[in-house]
């Protein structure tokens, strides 16, 4: 890190508008739990407490309130777990609990995570008319035996079908989430995959490369894995393959038709803010002062259910050292890359806190500038930790 700027660190952020704000919203139940998922879910034992949960998350909200400075939300996500096991009447009373409480842009956009398994016709009418525009179907992958090494509870008839009820629903703006790099998954199957969803419909595609992660099944029990020469020759003729067919890649996973790319994890990925509700939610705030803060809440949702002075368990500031890192951890995984003015925005940091670090990095070929902005060069992408590395605080 540049020592020239020791002084502007110690001065502390300063923002020059505000920063654009999000809400993520956690509903933690599942059907069963996949044995790769990370996340904070919880197999469902009984019938959902819908109105408790809601009545729960607006009594969170209430204690954030703070946090949005008069600021419209551009979009919320419902993430989880498994959020299509709630009824579309606990979303239509979510919503206009919420427009209680905070303005909603006129274009808002508003995503559902939903199940192949947990989804027919009926819900997603319902969902469409309590207020949901975009969904993020689930599906992972569409060959039978893969579903099955997956853990998923759907099949690939039942992920069609989620396609297809959606499109009917009038949903011409969702996201099919597919793994590859699976146990022992060849080329040929990985792009038949990305084909059917492709041949299907889907405006965005989400693609990603199945990782094990700590405290899932799979860390406990590892199934075998293409070997890294393999997982990059299917990652590679993935990505032509989505472009040969209309699909931009806007971010490392994330491939999108015109128009389509998803405008939450724009936000997230161009350190924008977000509010965050549910059992075990993560959000991010730009403080009125420039100070800017991570929180999480209180993650059971046995937990969370019970009435608290307050939700939120652990709350951490982002010292000024640290934001330029955290800044481009998600910056540059994008490809259209990031302007000098996003930066001093978003961090409230000015540009000459990181100019020498980003000439190094264009000289030594891992950044490059069009059009006024920064982005890794190819190398970069293939490197893309050795250039973060370079952004830790000294």
């Amino acid at each position: 890190m540049n020592n020239s700027t020791l002084s502007t660190m110690n001065a502390g952020p300063r923002l020059l508008k505000p920063v654009p704000l999000s809400l993520y919203v956690h509903i933690p139940w599942c059907v069963r739990k996949c044995p790769y998922c990370d996340f904070n879910s919880h197999e469902q034992k009984g019938d959902l407490p819908e109105q408790a949960y809601i009545d729960a998350m607006l009594e969170d909200l209430d204690q954030d309130l703070g946090f949005i400075q008069g600021r419209e939300l551009q979009s919320i996500f419902i993430g989880g777990g498994t959020p299509s096991l709630f009824s579309p009447e606990a979303y239509q009373t979510l919503f206009a609990k919420l427009r209680e409480r905070i303005d909603f842009a006129s274009d808002i956009e508003i995503t559902l995570e939903a199940n192949p398994g947990t989804v027919e016709q009926t819900r997603f009418d319902g969902y469409r008319h309590a207020g949901i525009n975009r969904l993020s179907i689930g599906v992972q992958s569409f060959d039978p035996r893969q579903l099955k090494k997956l853990g998923r509870i759907h099949n690939s008839d039942d992920a069609l079908r989620a396609i297809h009820c959606a499109q009917k629903a009038g949903f011409d703006n969702f996201n099919v989430d597919l793994m590859h790099g699976l146990n022992d998954q060849t080329q040929t199957d990985a792009l038949s995959d990305l084909q059917i969803a492709i041949d299907a419909g889907a405006p965005h595609i989400s693609w990603y490369q199945l990782t094990i992660e700590p405290n899932t099944e799979f860390f406990k029990r590892p199934p075998s894995l293409p070997l890294e020469t393999e997982m990059h020759r299917i990652q590679s003729a993935g990505v032509n393959s989505l472009s040969y067919s209309g699909f931009q890649r806007y971010e490392v996973s994330a491939f999108a038709k015109a128009g389509h790319e998803s405008r939450h994890n724009l936000n997230y990925w161009q350190f924008g803010d977000y509010l965050a509700i549910g059992a075990g939610a993560h959000g991010k705030i730009t403080q009125a002062k420039g100070n800017i803060i991570r929180y999480q809440k209180t993650r059971t949702p046995e937990d969370y259910l019970q009435r608290s002075p307050s939700r939120s368990s652990k709350t951490t500031k982002i010292e000024n050292a640290d934001l330029p890192l955290e800044f481009m951890m998600n910056a540059l995984r994008l490809q259209q890359g990031f302007s000098s003015e996003l930066f001093e925005q978003r961090s409230g940091l000015p540009w000459s806190h990181i100019a020498r670090t980003v000439d190094d990095l264009m000289l030594s070929g891992l950044l490059q500038k069009t059009d006024g902005k920064y982005r890794p060069s190819p190398r970069g992408y293939d490197m893309l930790d050795s250039v973060l590395a370079e952004f830790l605080p000294e």
